[in-house]
């Protein structure tokens, strides 16, 4: 006897045959209607460089606003004093500094002895001042041996730094 195959349902999913057809007519459809690029809509080949030099302009203003804030010499406490004028710091001044430990130029130590000679060699560039910062637990006669010897180096304008006496 032979046996009857066992019964399938019939398939609803569409065949191989037919999903490769449809596809087909799917590309023939797409290529025939295709639609030539509008003007200007394809690929930019230039670089756009705004936002490059948005960015540079705000690095500008940061360091505009940061450098008058930054401090030069070492760290100090200065005296107190009434009547105080501010100036600009322009960044061409010497800035000799006085504390227990020693003299430093900007924050380079020095002996006192070559300060004049140092001071020398940088007027040489150009004739820049001098400001003298002192702390304000040392005695005057420590701070006038540093005058002495910056005077003696023929700087054209000595300044002596103090902070102004706030009345609050």
């Amino acid at each position: 006897m032979i046996a009857n195959p066992p019964y399938r349902a019939p398939s609803i999913a569409p065949s191989a045959k037919d999903v490769a057809k449809k596809h087909k007519e799917k590309r023939r459809h797409k290529r025939a209607h295709k639609h030539p690029p509008a003007a200007g809509a394809g690929v930019q080949a230039d670089i756009n460089i705004t936002p490059l030099v948005d960015v540079v302009l705000v690095l500008l203003i940061i360091f505009m606003v940061v450098t008058p804030m930054l401090h030069r010499g070492v760290d100090l406490e200065l005296p107190k004093t009434d009547h105080h004028s501010t100036r600009q710091d322009t960044g061409e001044q010497i800035v000799v500094s006085v504390r227990q430990d020693g003299v430093f130029v900007e924050a380079d130590k020095i002996d006192l002895e070559k300060l004049s000679g140092f001071i020398e060699g940088e007027l040489k560039k150009g004739p820049h001042p001098v400001n003298v910062k002192a702390d304000k637990g040392l005695k005057f006669g420590e701070v006038r041996k540093v005058l002495e010897q910056v005077h003696a180096s023929g700087a054209p304008q000595v300044n002596l730094e103090t902070k102004e006496n706030k009345a609050d």
